[in-house]
């Protein structure tokens, strides 16, 4: 009895000295050691913390940040192994800026998970010297007292990023700037912020495609070389900047913050986005785009290749196409912003609107006759189109378009009524032009349905400055990828082929079919008036077929030979 006694006397100190052995080695696995500029893949288990060690800084290093990125799920970077309020940043694209004592030649940061799951990611520690900003240094709104990150939200009209301002930089022994010296040449107002916009590669949802594109672009140099600057903001401008929602492809924006006196810079943290949610069974990433969506689309694409290449010959199914188009555009932006309706809802009340609106044409022509009316209708088609194209080039991004929705929506519409105005003098080519050029993007558009493409954007940005009253703010830049060149040369082959093939079938045809019912008027009248006109009486059905036989053998005789037709 004694004996075992002993024996746990003994073993209980084994047993604790071998789990404080197992926890030391555990967190020996548990670091990660950066070099500055180095990109390391980190995975961070459920309920792990991870820590991230620097050392050798350099003595003329001030301060460093700490970056770490993953695709959708949130990683929490902390000052201290516990995360607590205003010690630790929770996001997809978080970071941490610490400022370096004077003898400090090593740094620990600690890494988890905060909805207790796996996270993988890529993480990178960048330095800077003294005389570089301090992104994020002038904070007065978000949680951290220095935070470089950037944060952004999305909605289905626009994107919009955030971020702090900075401060000039300090050397290690020195006090920072104040943030709330009038302006100068001295203080942090003389610091101007480029805003950075990098598109990440077009249908590629992959996580090896993001951490690529963050690689590339996620210190000043890459982000200069790669990306594209998008606007410049003084320190008097509000540290913000909207731009156009594109759900489904990847963007990473950043903010490079620049000192002209010293000519220095310094990045603040690059975030991403889809604009669309991957958690989202019903309407994510992965599963982008309704059904409904599909099959109206599909429908318009069909439609669309018709009158393509027959809408001219089959005038009434043209008329139709493009009443429920004008009829459908213009009251899904009417039901938009008056109601909370559900989307599929809006949708099909739009293409209900839509065929009435394409009857009333169809019989509009088919009761007046008047073609010039209906092609009005037609060439307004047109010129929404055109006007689309135009204010979708980089001329739509122009500060004149941006601050005024006045100047904006003249310049539109004069382009859209400049168009029906050449119909009035070639009624015919330009019906057969809008035939070709409408008609093409219609199948564009079904294609966008199923493969994502740019050219969508043409008219989905005008329908978004339609519902949306602040989406003049917005930049409206979208990628233009080997994707988009292949649909830009579809659109240009389907219309040049559709026009060239409608003018030449129909250079011998009347300009344009006369209306049924005029038709029958008149007829009706000319009966009515002149009751002695042989053609007002109608011989029977045997009379007439005997009367055909007649004329037909009389155009085969020999000159100078009669032959009867019966015996």
């Amino acid at each position: 009895m004694e004996q075992r006694k002993m024996s746990r006397w003994i073993c209980w100190p084994l047993l604790l000295f071998l789990s404080l052995v197992c926890e030391v080695q555990a967190q020996v696995e548990n670091r990660v050691i950066f070099l500055p500029g180095t990109f390391q893949n980190v995975n961070v288990s459920q309920n792990e913390t991870v820590q991230a060690v620097v050392s050798r800084i350099p003595p003329e290093v001030a301060f460093i940040t700490l970056q770490f990125h993953t695709q959708h799920r949130n990683a929490t970077l902390s000052y201290t192994r516990m995360p607590g309020v205003g010690m630790s940043m929770t996001a997809v694209d978080s970071a941490l800026l610490s400022a370096l004592q004077p003898d400090q030649t090593s740094l620990s940061l600690f890494l988890s998970s905060p909805d207790s799951e796996t996270v993988a990611g890529t993480a990178v520690i960048l330095p800077y010297s003294s005389t570089d900003p301090v992104p994020g240094a002038c904070n007065m709104e978000f949680n951290l007292d220095v935070d470089p990150n950037i944060y952004i939200h999305y909605n289905i009209y626009e994107t919009t990023i955030r971020f702090a301002p900075a401060n000039l930089g300090r050397a290690r022994s020195q006090t920072a700037p104040p943030c709330d010296e009038s302006t100068g040449s001295g203080t942090r107002w003389r610091l101007q912020y480029d805003v950075y916009q990098y598109f990440l590669p077009e249908n590629d949802l992959s996580e090896r495609s993001l951490f690529s594109g963050i690689q590339a672009v996620a210190d000043i140099t890459g982000m200069m070389t790669s990306g594209r600057r998008v606007m410049t903001l003084p320190s008097t401008d509000r540290s913000m900047a909207a731009f156009n929602s594109i759900p489904g492809q990847g963007i990473i924006y950043s903010v490079v913050v620049r000192d002209p006196v010293l000519n220095t810079s310094a990045s603040y943290v690059p975030v991403h986005t889809y604009a669309c949610s991957f958690m989202s069974t019903l309407d994510g990433c992965q599963t982008l785009g309704k059904i409904s969506t599909k099959v109206f689309f599909t429908i318009t694409g069909l439609a669309g290749l018709f009158v393509c290449f027959f809408g001219h010959r089959f005038f009434k199914c043209e008329l139709f196409c493009m009443g429920f188009s004008f009829a459908a555009f213009f009251f899904f932006v009417l039901i938009t912003r008056t109601t909370e309706l559900e989307y599929e809802i809006r949708l099909a009340l739009s293409a209900v609107v839509g065929v009435v609106g394409g009857v009333l044409l169809v019989m509009s022509w088919w009761r007046f006759g008047s073609v010039m009316a209906c092609i009005v209708v037609v060439g307004l088609m047109l010129g929404f189109l055109i006007a689309s194209t135009v204010l979708f080039t980089p001329l739509g991004d122009l500060e004149v378009f941006r601050s005024s929705n006045v100047v904006f929506w003249v310049t539109f519409c004069s382009i859209m009524i400049i168009v029906p105005l050449f119909f009035v003098r070639w009624p015919r080519e330009g019906n057969i032009t809008t035939c070709g050029v409408v008609g093409a993007y219609a199948v564009i558009l079904a294609i966008n349905a199923y493969i994502y493409t740019s050219l969508s954007y043409i008219t989905l940005n005008i329908l978004k400055r339609f519902l949306n009253n602040n989406f003049s703010a917005a930049f409206t830049d979208v990628p233009f990828q080997t994707i988009d060149y292949a649909m830009i040369t579809v659109w240009v082959v389907l219309g040049v082929g559709g026009i060239v093939l409608q003018l030449s079938r129909e250079r011998s045809r009347p300009f344009f079919p006369p209306s049924p019912y005029l038709m029958w008027l008149q007829e009706r009248e000319r009966r009515k008036t002149n009751v002695l006109d042989p053609s007002h009486h109608f011989p029977s059905l045997p009379g007439r077929i005997i009367e055909r036989a007649r004329q037909l053998t009389q155009r085969r005789e020999p000159v100078g030979e009669h032959t009867p037709l019966l015996l």
